[in-house]
């Protein structure tokens, strides 16, 4: 791999830019925990998608290419589970501790 070619400096721009435009946003779902606003339909898709993509992907040479379908490989896996874990998945039950007499109930 060249890197002094235009079309590999130009794959390793796009990498940096795209990878820079997607941070925020994972660290603001990490953070927060607040994944209302994505749809579980989407970010399937958007998975499976990137396993599809991997075999074309991963049969090039490596490069950028290879950096930047990583990241989105690991990105759009964490929202998903992150989005099972914290907006779709039922919040288990929690037992209420009775700290007064009367709630504990007849004795």
């Amino acid at each position: 791999m060249d890197l002094t070619s235009l079309p590999v400096l130009a794959g390793v721009a796009s990498t940096v830019i795209f990878a820079s435009s997607t941070l925020p946003m994972l660290v603001k779902a990490g953070r927060t925990r607040d994944l209302g606003s994505y749809s579980l339909g989407n970010l399937a898709l958007a998975n499976a998608g990137n396993v599809v993509h991997s075999l074309y992907v991963f049969s090039l040479p490596a490069g950028p290419l290879w950096v930047l379908h990583s990241f989105y490989l690991v990105t759009s896996g964490l929202m998903l589970g992150w989005y099972l874990r914290y907006e779709h998945l039922p919040i288990p039950v929690r037992t209420r501790m009775h700290s007064s007499p009367d709630a504990a109930g007849p004795r």
